[in-house]
């Protein structure tokens, strides 16, 4: 008896290793945040996350204020999985003024807005061995 419940825990717990979540790819996303962290950018509690198809688009709106500066993080424990994160403002246009990809399962965008008001976040997995990819998304100011 003492054997088969030893070998259910271990099951179990490889079971849970084996599959990403969430707070995986936020990790991700936390990590690629420590440089700007380091320059005085806030990072914020509020993140947003998920799982994703390839090449299937979701867009996020978010309130930005004209002053501030913000970057946005994109994470993914899928080491070879490629993504990506666009800003854009509320008429349609790239609002970012820099953009990055770091390591195949980290991006990130840079925005500076030239007004107050909504503007809206385009995440997207461009390429992943999985059908769907965990992903999540950490934001800081300054």
């Amino acid at each position: 008896m003492k054997t088969i419940v030893s070998f259910a825990l271990a099951l179990s717990l490889f079971l849970c290793s084996a599959h990403a979540t969430v707070d995986d790819a936020l990790s991700f996303a936390l990590q690629a945040a420590q440089p700007y962290v380091k320059e005085g950018f806030t990072v914020r509690e509020d993140y947003w996350g998920g799982d994703l198809p390839v090449k299937q688009p979701k867009a996020i709106v978010q309130q930005l204020f004209k002053g501030n500066e913000y970057w946005f993080w994109m994470g993914t424990d899928v080491a070879s999985a490629k993504l990506s994160v666009h800003v854009y403002d509320a008429e349609g246009k790239l609002a970012e003024a820099e953009y990055w990809r770091n390591k195949p399962h980290m991006a990130a965008a840079r925005v500076v807005p030239k007004v107050s008001g909504s503007y809206y976040l385009i995440v997207e997995i461009e390429k992943s061995p999985l059908e769907r990819t965990h992903w999540s998304l950490a934001y800081g100011f300054r």
